[in-house]
């Protein structure tokens, strides 16, 4: 098994267990992009505006599966979630996110 195969069962196992745990799908694309189409269900906040939003979804008291375009943006978003208390993790692109979903 190489170190990407790892890693992607890895996550694959990560997102399933949020998923079991009720998280949220939070699609950290932009509103343009999210509009163009995203995860039925997903909450849309653009990785530059989380600042704005820590203290809400602090408060949601659930895990948070974040995706992107292609899997950049989420990873940023996941670092700053943790940093702040938040239990989060990259699911990667949406597309891939749905089928995995």
């Amino acid at each position: 098994m190489g170190l990407l195969d790892f890693m992607f069962r890895r996550q694959r196992r990560d997102i399933m267990d949020f998923k079991s745990r009720g998280a949220i799908i939070l699609d950290v694309r932009t509103k343009k992009e999210y509009n163009e189409g995203h995860i039925l269900g997903s909450e849309n906040i653009p990785v530059n505006d989380l600042q704005e939003h820590v203290k809400t979804l602090r408060t949601t008291k659930k895990p948070f599966i974040v995706c992107c375009g292609s899997g950049v943006r989420s990873a940023k978003a996941v670092k700053y979630l943790l940093i702040n208390g938040i239990e989060a993790t990259n699911g990667g692109s949406y597309q891939s996110l749905k089928k995995l979903l």
